[in-house]
């Protein structure tokens, strides 16, 4: 079995669209039509059009997917009731529409949206002895900020206005002006339980947002919906300048990569055979390849955890970056949180819900030890990522969960679909027999050993 196959089975972004219906087809048919004929009413026939080589192809398809990915989850959030732009939804407790959910804290988000006549003011409250952040990513995933107390010391709190890149329009004196990268930006806002839910929820509704001005509000561009177990193939390339139009990318390698995209959108167009030739060599190299590197290479792999990889901010490496917006959605920067996933047992066997297991931590490498907010490790099931029911609604465990310690400090969790002996019951995540799971252990703020990569959760072991 080969890698892409044997790590297949891991922390992708969410759950699958349904496959393209008539509808959908005869849409994509359309724009293949309008492709070609743009393309020949710009100079550019058919035979005059050269094929690109399979690394620029590689190249452009995986530099593209990162915005592709981002315009699906718009479209997907569109779709949530009552869903508008610059208003903010609190997500009831136990909730959220993307990838392995994070029960230690109450969410809320909203997507943002101005022009250069209009601002959005956003409203954080004051948040005292747990951790809190208010996130904001760009179109193509990239984070902006993150407000709170340790990347905002001297305003942690407050009034701030969100507006595109050069706009003039005035804003309160007591707001501080933040750019965005373009139009739209993503918020999500995080408020630790702490084991008093009433209280982050309390502090979540006093995150405020008020709009200036009346923003013209564009639509997300056209694309080819797609879900993670068929990834978007030729029909990608059909609308690239319309997807380029739509948002900045800040990435320092943007203008080569977005050449390199066009190139091969202008191949895809020249013809049904380039066309076909094209989807063939995404469907059986480029997208496997880029599979086996989300899932093996994008991130240091050690104790069969992945993780531990500088996400949020990519710089030059596309690759990563899509990696983490085909994997887990608005990643935050590793000085926020830094997250492991673990699709595999000690004996590199997928972990099966029907099996049980053992994560021993020894007494001087426990997980409250490398954090200075808090770490969680949460099971959801295999290929939908949501989490899986169980008599308990016991999901995930955290720093201030009732686990008992052993007598010489160590710390063991089991994992299995009925208690395991030798390990308190209070210990104990509950796993459906017969399906397949992953887990995704987070640390938030976390310490510079976990930084520079000395420390990782332990083996998921098989119980003896």
């Amino acid at each position: 079995m080969s890698l892409a196959d044997r790590y297949r089975v891991s922390i992708r972004g969410f759950a699958g669209f349904a496959k393209l219906g008539a509808g959908a087809i005869a849409l994509s048919v359309l724009a293949v039509a309008s492709g070609a004929a743009n393309a020949q009413t710009s100079g550019v026939m058919a035979h005059s059009v050269a094929k690109p080589d399979e690394g620029t192809v590689s190249d452009a398809y995986i530099y593209l997917l990162s915005r592709l990915l981002v315009i699906r989850q718009e479209r997907m959030d569109e779709k949530a009731a009552g869903f508008s732009y610059n208003v903010i939804r609190y997500n009831p407790l136990g909730s959220s529409d993307f990838v392995n959910p994070n029960f230690d804290v109450a969410y809320l988000e909203a997507w943002f949206a101005v022009d250069d006549n209009s601002a959005v003011v956003l409203e954080v409250p004051k948040v005292k002895e747990r951790y809190y952040t208010a996130q904001i990513l760009d179109e193509w995933g990239e984070v902006i900020a993150n407000i709170n107390e340790r990347t905002f010391p001297s305003k942690p709190y407050g009034k701030f206005a969100f507006t595109r890149p050069g706009s003039k329009v005035v804003i309160p004196a007591d707001a501080t002006r933040i750019e965005l990268h373009s139009a739209k930006a993503k918020f999500l806002g995080r408020i630790e339980l702490k084991g008093d839910p009433a209280g982050a929820i309390a502090l979540q509704k006093q995150f405020k947002v008020t709009v200036i001005g009346t923003p013209r509000i564009e639509a997300s561009p056209t694309i080819a919906m797609f879900d993670n177990k068929s990834l978007a193939g030729v029909e990608a390339f059909d609308n690239v300048d319309a997807v380029f139009a739509s948002a900045l990318d800040v990435s320092p390698t943007a203008a080569e990569m977005q050449q390199k995209v066009r190139a091969v959108a202008a191949y895809a167009a020249s013809g049904p055979q380039a066309r076909t030739a094209l989807s063939g060599e995404l469907r059986d190299h480029v997208v496997p390849e880029f599979e086996q590197y989300a899932f093996t290479k994008s991130a240091p792999f050690r104790n069969h955890w992945i993780g531990g990889a500088q996400t949020g901010n990519y710089g030059k490496d596309f690759r990563l970056r899509a990696a983490v917006d085909y994997a887990g959605i608005w990643a935050n920067v590793t000085d926020e949180v830094i997250y492991f996933a673990a699709t595999r047992d000690a004996d590199d066997k997928p972990l099966d819900g029907s099996k049980s297991y053992v994560i021993h931590f020894p007494a001087d490498r426990l997980p409250s030890s490398v954090v200075d907010a808090y770490w969680s490790i949460i099971l959801v099931g295999v290929p939908d990522y949501r989490v899986v029911p169980n008599p308990l609604n016991r999901f995930n465990f955290n720093s201030y969960s009732p686990l008992k310690s052993a007598s010489d400090g160590s710390l063991s969790i089991a994992i299995g679909p009925r208690p395991v002996s030798g390990v308190p019951e209070s210990n104990w995540l509950p796993s459906s027999p017969g399906k397949l799971f992953s887990l995704t252990f987070r640390t938030y703020v976390p310490r510079d050993v976990v930084k520079r990569g000395d420390w990782s959760p332990p083996e998921v072991k098989p119980a003896p």
